[in-house]
């Protein structure tokens, strides 16, 4: 039996719904009671709470944790609680009941410097200054749970899946999110509009953790102990593919910019402000979300394609007609 903690998620959902069409026994773990994929067991519980974790880990072979607090907020407390805390609850009970894998949904924001990234590999290093309190408490995650992995006194096997930018019909966070800084005119073009970037449909993202299960068969497994990097292998125009989704949903172009260094310094001064007056929320601009928006950061996915035969299964094409039809409902 799998267990997918996050199950009723963006992408914990999709790897239900996946490992089910498979013939597979999952198990979900979730925070409340919530429209599951039909088939699958429902467990209420959170991985602040050992207890609910020890339950849902009982008599689980592979465990899919996607559960994670993705935000922007300057306030590194929720983060370490959920993203560091969480994940290590998560390892311990997944040791404690003898789960065979783990397998951890990290984030290619673990090795973003704020600069250029064409082309990235699993080889660059994790940054020696984070930009942003999430991809820092996922990168702390993220090695604590592939050293657990490699350890040789320890059983459990260990990856992480670094998907970039997910999206897909589903989607609650990013394109909603998108769509209303637009129709509120807060929607600004960062830089020169000439970066390129990678996108992941959720089909794809899920799939690759499957895959990378699959391939999990041993401590001497390519893939144990090891991160890779997920996406559609098809870096887009970061500008343009935004204006086409803004026009699919009958909203006009970006019109108005700003430039990197005008950004950057709004988003330190945001930042400052919301940590002196403890305010909660995202600013509308940070440091990392500026470099984000304006530099270039795409993925070399060889390693994932090498080592558990990754190649995406929904094409691009066909991901933006979904896309656009999901579009029409929100």
């Amino acid at each position: 039996m799998d267990l997918v903690i996050g199950g009723t998620g963006f992408l914990g959902r999709e790897i239900t719904c996946q490992l089910l069409e498979r013939g597979k026994k999952v198990r979900t773990l979730c925070r409340r009671n919530a429209d599951i994929p039909k088939g699958a067991e429902l467990i209420i519980g959170d991985i602040t709470d050992r207890s609910s974790l020890q339950k849902a880990c009982r008599g689980i072979e592979t465990v899919f944790h996607t559960a994670a607090l993705p935000s922007i907020t300057v306030h590194w407390q929720p983060f370490y609680e959920t993203n560091v805390l969480g994940a290590e609850n998560v390892l311990n009970a997944c040791q404690e009941t003898g789960v065979q894998k783990l397998i951890y949904t990290s984030s290619a924001s673990v090795v973003f410097n704020g600069r250029s990234q064409p082309g990235v590999d699993e080889t660059a290093p994790y940054p020696s200054k984070f930009l942003a309190h999430y991809p820092h408490s996922k990168a702390i995650a993220e090695k604590m749970i592939l050293d657990a992995g490699l350890s040789p006194a320890n059983p459990l096997l260990t990856c992480s899946i670094r998907p970039h930018v997910i999206i897909g019909e589903r989607d609650r966070h990013l394109i909603p999110r998108l769509l209303d800084r637009a129709k509120k005119g807060k929607l600004f073009r960062v830089g020169s509009g000439r970066n390129m970037i990678d996108i992941t449909f959720v089909e794809n993202a899920a799939l690759g953790h499957i895959q990378a299960a699959e391939a999990l068969t041993g401590k001497g497994s390519p893939v144990n102990g090891n991160a890779y990097f997920l996406s559609q292998g098809e870096p887009v125009n970061c500008w343009e593919w935004i204006d086409n989704v803004l026009v699919m949903k009958g909203l006009p172009k970006v019109r108005r910019s700003l430039s990197l260094p005008a950004a950057w310094t709004l988003g330190t001064a945001l930042e400052v402000w919301y940590k002196i007056w403890r305010l909660r929320g995202e600013p509308v601009m940070t440091r990392f979300l500026a470099a984000t928006l304006a530099e270039t950061h795409y993925l070399n996915i060889a390693k994932a394609r090498q080592d558990f035969g990754y190649a995406p299964v929904l094409s691009m094409e066909e991901g933006m007609k979904r896309l656009a039809a999901a579009m029409r409902k929100i």
